[in-house]
């Protein structure tokens, strides 16, 4: 019923934008006389902005066509390196570029987001790095025969995608895991730690990610220790409805995860949208563009699948599986002592509402076998959960300091143009908008 009830709110709220779309178009338009007044251009960008809010979205595109290396524009192809029933690993094939460059596998959260929600990571990296991203399936649109998918095969997804990015006798790839996705990236690397597999990393970067939510708890975990287990698996999950090819699967969905994230800041979010209001009654368009690129993104949403929802409620920000050394993986427990020959960065916003500070860093804590020279940690001053990597101190500060971490445990290959370099981008999400 849940999902039903949605659909058939988001068809009515379609039909209500492109109504409100129409008519700003026509309150703006020269041949209006109602436009050389201000209460024409008051009442159309009232209606601009409610178009924008209420317009149905779906799986935004990375539109990542080059990038500039050491002054020289370079075509980007973005290719399907390797498919699995949820998900699909993308490689930014660079033309031309220096084959010595470190292979970089960047893991995108799988809460509620497209891998796009990363485009400004992948952006920034691409100069320097022969980059890959794992991009997440919607779970709605995987039909019930592809099986299910829990955070067993997540971490089982990570080991082989980079087995094959970097197949035994070739060095050995690097990995940054933003968000959500520090829990299984870590055990998948703890995994491979334990029986030695060639294609283990050498260096893990964390940003803002779960370790232990223990620490400096948000209202996020928060909410997770308030209720019951049983509470989520009631209230929270729903049943895709006949329309898409995932009928009949039990879903987290996407539109449950953005009403939450949308309530945590809703004050910023209000304020944000009032301005883009100011800025087209103003004639600022540019502005006002900004802002709807960032929602554009912001409000793309996918579902999750029940196992792994559930599962990752129990076994990350109800029972602290991982620093209390008690997660297991197919039945084998997951000991971040195992992990001795790989570099481990932690990175941490000051700001950051969604992973408090102290829970990235606790990784750095729990792998107590892992020499101190090969741990770091940063915590970046100002920034919030969003900006550790979009945005300008992304590109300007915390990259820079992560490209200098991966050089530092990888061949001497040098930085290009010192990785000031970022690549031509069809849309920059966030661009001139942070929730810090």
């Amino acid at each position: 019923m849940l999902y039903n009830a949605y659909e058939v709110g988001r068809s009515w709220m379609a039909g209500a934008s492109a109504a409100a779309r129409l008519s700003s178009d026509w309150f703006s338009s020269p041949g209006n006389p109602f436009a050389y007044l201000g209460a024409g251009e008051v009442a159309a960008a009232a209606l601009d902005v409610f178009a924008h809010a209420a317009a149905p979205r779906g799986k935004p595109a990375f539109g990542l066509a080059s990038t500039i290396i050491d002054g020289r524009t370079v075509k980007v192809n973005e290719v399907i390196f390797d498919r699995k029933p949820f998900g699909q690993l993308k490689r930014f094939e660079r033309v031309g570029a220096n084959p010595e460059d470190p292979k970089l596998l960047i893991v995108a959260p799988m809460s509620g987001h497209y891998a796009t929600l990363l485009r400004g990571t992948v952006e920034r990296m691409l100069p320097n790095h022969d980059v890959y991203v794992t991009d997440w399936r919607d779970a709605k649109l995987a039909p019930l025969s592809d099986g299910t998918f829990d955070l067993d095969d997540y971490v089982d997804y990570v080991i082989d995608w980079l087995a094959q990015i970097a197949p035994e006798g070739t060095p050995r790839p690097h990995v940054l895991a933003v968000c959500q996705p520090s829990v299984p990236v870590y055990a998948a690397v703890t995994v491979m730690s334990v029986t030695r597999h060639p294609s283990l990393p050498k260096t893990l970067t964390l940003m803002g990610g779960p370790i232990d939510t223990r620490k400096a708890p948000t209202a996020v975990n928060t909410l997770a220790m308030q209720r019951p287990h049983s509470w989520f698996e009631q209230n929270v999950i729903a049943t895709v409805p006949a329309i898409y090819p995932g009928s009949g699967r039990k879903v987290y969905p996407g539109f449950l995860q953005l009403a939450g994230f949308m309530s945590m800041n809703l004050g910023n979010h209000m304020v944000s949208h009032f301005e883009m209001y100011k800025h087209l009654v103003q004639g600022d368009d540019e502005s006002a563009d900004a802002t709807k690129a960032f929602y554009e993104e912001y409000r793309s949403v996918c579902d999750m699948t029940e196992e792994f929802y559930l599962q990752t409620i129990d076994v990350v920000f109800q029972n602290h599986l991982l620093p209390k050394g008690e997660m297991r993986h197919r039945g084998v427990r997951v000991d971040p002592k195992a992990i001795k020959d790989v570099a481990i960065f932690a990175i941490e916003g000051e700001r950051d509402d969604i992973s408090g500070i102290g829970q990235t860093k606790a990784a750095l804590d729990i792998a107590t076998a892992l020499p101190k020279d090969m741990k770091r940690y940063f915590m970046v001053p100002g920034v919030g959960h969003y900006g550790i990597f979009n945005g300008r101190k992304w590109r300007e500060i915390i990259a820079p300091e992560v490209e200098r971490f991966i050089r530092g445990h990888a061949p001497a290959v040098p930085l290009h143009g010192k990785g000031k370099h970022q690549s031509h981008v069809d849309m920059a999400p966030g661009a001139g908008v942070e929730f810090a």
